[in-house]
């Protein structure tokens, strides 16, 4: 399981979902104090290497209230 590639997908997937571009979502974010240019937000959605803070702070910058993530179903694992 590639983990960035599943953080970029929903993210982009809630923004597609909004109808939200990397200059909205930029905006939104200036909005609540996060000064991220468009470029550089791009980039980094594009590479999917990013804190779940910065995913969350997207979100609420969105006005997202939930999101509903399904991984993919592993092998149980013994935390004993």
């Amino acid at each position: 399981m590639d983990w960035q590639i599943e953080a970029k997908r929903l993210l982009r997937a809630e923004m597609v979902r909004m109808g939200v571009s990397v200059n909205d979502l930029a905006e939104a974010l200036a909005s609540v104090g996060m000064d991220e240019s468009p470029k550089s937000l791009a980039v980094k959605i594009s590479r999917g290497k990013f804190q779940l803070a910065f995913f969350l702070q997207c979100m609420s910058a969105l006005g997202v209230e939930s999101v509903t993530v399904t991984l993919p179903k592993s092998k149980p694992t013994s935390f004993m």
